[in-house]
């Protein structure tokens, strides 16, 4: 458990305010990255689809609404694998998900079966939403549904947004439980006499 998650245990509160900083922090960190790679993509190649302020507007509520599902899932998964044995089970069984997700080649040249499994997860409709923003219209032909499906981009981004943000707090509240309560006690003191 990092020391971040062990000070928060000492705040009232703690967990949700560290959750709300990480997520802050990590989409940054993300939102940075995404600038500085379409401004190389922009400048590489001629097709991508950005010259509307309607793929602009797509482009920014997809990556913060994927944000929103995608990091307190992390941080839930986190909290479910807790040692590096473990981690590396579930980055095998992230991989797998991203492979069936479509984000590599159209999910409909999966079976049926798949490509539901692959719909059930953020990352699917992330890819979608980006999609829909870079490509030009045409190209959803390869699609589920020949449509970019925004409406359903939506909802289902939102619905893992809401359940990562109200499961993410209890489960980092039940990891740092864990902890023995003498200790607890004991940084809760060195953090009052610090100060701070």
């Amino acid at each position: 458990m990092s020391k971040l998650v062990r000070w928060a245990r000492v705040l009232g509160d703690g967990m949700l305010g560290y959750l709300i900083g990480r997520i802050v922090v990590v989409s940054g960190t993300v939102t940075l990255t995404a600038v500085c790679q379409l401004i190389v993509g922009l400048a590489l190649f001629s097709g991508l689809g950005l010259g509307s302020a309607a793929s602009w507007l797509t482009l920014a509520w997809v990556l913060a609404l994927g944000l929103l599902a995608m990091l307190p899932l992390g941080v839930v998964l986190g909290s479910l694998f807790p040692s590096v044995r473990s981690a590396t089970v579930m980055m095998a069984g992230i991989f797998a998900l991203i492979g069936i997700s479509g984000i590599f080649y159209p999910i409909t040249q999966l079976p049926a079966w798949l490509q539901w499994v692959g719909q059930a997860f953020p990352s699917y409709w992330l890819g979608l939403g980006v999609r829909s923003a870079l490509l030009p219209g045409n190209l959803a032909a390869v699609e589920i549904g020949h449509s970019w499906r925004h409406l359903a981009t939506a909802g289902v981004l939102a619905a893992w947004a809401i359940a990562g943000l109200v499961l993410a707090p209890i489960l980092l509240r039940r990891v740092a439980r864990r902890q023995a309560g003498s200790s607890v006690a004991a940084r809760r003191e060195r953090f009052i006499a610090r100060g701070i």
